[in-house]
């Protein structure tokens, strides 16, 4: 979870690491259903459908949905080494 944000907001900025190795990243409001979705026959995102399962590597509360969205573009143009550093920097011990 990055620094400043409180576990109580609404959305979330998420990264799901596809079967392929691929990364996808997303806004939502409900992490766990979203995720349900993009595992599950119904719901998900196109580019997810032909990549399940997707396992959840990154999170990070937003303020507001316009907040997520910009954060959302921000991490969607990072390189995927980029992608993969943010994701290393909130990992565990």
């Amino acid at each position: 979870m990055r620094h400043g944000a409180s576990e109580e907001t609404a959305w979330l900025v998420y990264i799901v690491a596809c079967a392929d190795g691929s990364l996808y990243t997303g806004i939502t409001t409900d992490l766990d259903r979203r995720l349900a979705e993009h595992n599950s026959d119904r719901g998900g995102a196109r580019y997810t459908r032909s990549r399940r399962p997707v396992r959840l590597v990154y999170r990070e509360a937003a303020a507001s949905r316009a907040a997520a969205a910009r954060r959302e573009y921000r991490i969607k143009h990072l390189t995927v080494a980029g992608k993969q550093a943010l994701i290393a920097a909130t990992a565990g011990p």
